[in-house]
């Protein structure tokens, strides 16, 4: 096993981590809106929607290139968002059904692939089981040069549009009465996540990268009220996740970065759900017990023949 010193002192391992934590940071300030939005299954949907865009790239190109997966995974994105789109406009399926058909039917098509790629003489080769479960250890420097500009790109349109997100976050229509393009910028949001998706999924997969896109934000909704606090506290919570579950990854031998990730997030959601001030689990058993007190006293206090009336 690599000691943390020099795992910390290598170049190539100071920039896989770089690269992991502005992943995490870009996605716990995008999943913050797609979570007040009541869109956290669009995460899991796109992500899983990724995988045949990936396998029909490699299928195409046949070779293994991060920027051939990429747009192939950004379209399979957009097409998965316009099909969700459209069951819900053109049927009776409601949301989260059409969500759940989706993403059941991109990832069986995914998984068929592949499968079939593993099976051809290229399978050993195109190492696309990685793209599962992630492994920050196989980037290469591109990779991490391509995934810290995503993230720096995304980070910098939230902040950009972060009064228009916020608006259509909690009130989409009064947004259009005032005239923002709620379409447009609906639209602009949904981008937003596919591209995040893209750029996670060769260091957390396709499978946990939803998981990076919510667990933060959930975890920053017990420590506060304010939408600007909660952006910042998510996106230090998926960063602190991206951190923790590369340098992990990288620790041992054979361990998935994604699952990692996924575990730090959920001990950071674990912390916020028992510790946070007002909304954990402590401090609302303390108002309950401070309630149960007060009436009691009350109660006690009170005259007997009141207490009989």
């Amino acid at each position: 096993m690599t000691s943390l010193a020099a795992l910390l002192t290598d170049p190539n391992m100071q920039w896989i981590l770089l690269g992991c934590i502005l992943l995490g940071l870009s996605s716990g300030v995008i999943g913050s809106f797609m979570y007040l939005r009541k869109q956290s299954l669009m995460g899991d949907a796109l992500a899983h929607a990724a995988l045949p865009g990936v396998c029909v790239a490699f299928m195409i190109t046949g070779t293994k290139s991060m920027f051939g997966f990429m747009i192939g995974a950004a379209i399979a994105g957009i097409v998965a968002t316009f099909a969700i789109s459209a069951l819900t406009r053109y049927s009776r399926i409601k949301s989260d059904s059409a969500i759940a058909a989706v993403l059941s039917v991109f990832f069986g098509f995914g998984i068929m692939l592949l499968t079939e790629i593993q099976h051809s003489g290229a399978g050993n080769q195109s190492g696309l089981d990685k793209f599962l479960f992630g492994q920050a250890a196989a980037m290469v420097l591109s990779d991490v040069y391509t995934m810290a500009v995503i993230s720096v790109v995304l980070i910098g349109i939230c902040l950009l549009f972060f009064k228009e997100f916020k608006l259509l976050s909690f009130d989409p229509g009064f947004a259009r009465g005032l005239g923002f393009p709620a379409g447009l910028l609906d639209k602009l949001l949904m981008l937003l996540i596919v591209i995040a998706v893209v750029a996670g999924i060769q260091a957390v997969g396709v499978i946990m990268m939803a998981a990076l896109l919510i667990t933060p934000a959930v975890s920053a909704r017990y420590w506060t009220e304010k939408l600007g606090v909660m952006v910042c506290l998510s996106g230090l919570f998926g960063a602190i996740a991206g951190l923790g579950g590369t340098v992990i990854s990288s620790l041992g031998q054979n361990l998935p970065t994604g699952p990692l990730c996924v575990l730090c997030a959920t001990v950071v959601f674990g912390v916020s759900l028992i510790f946070a001030p007002q909304r954990g689990m402590i401090s609302k058993a303390i108002v309950q017990l401070n309630a149960r007190k007060s009436l009691e006293q009350g109660v006690g206090t009170q005259p007997r023949e009141e207490r009989a009336l």
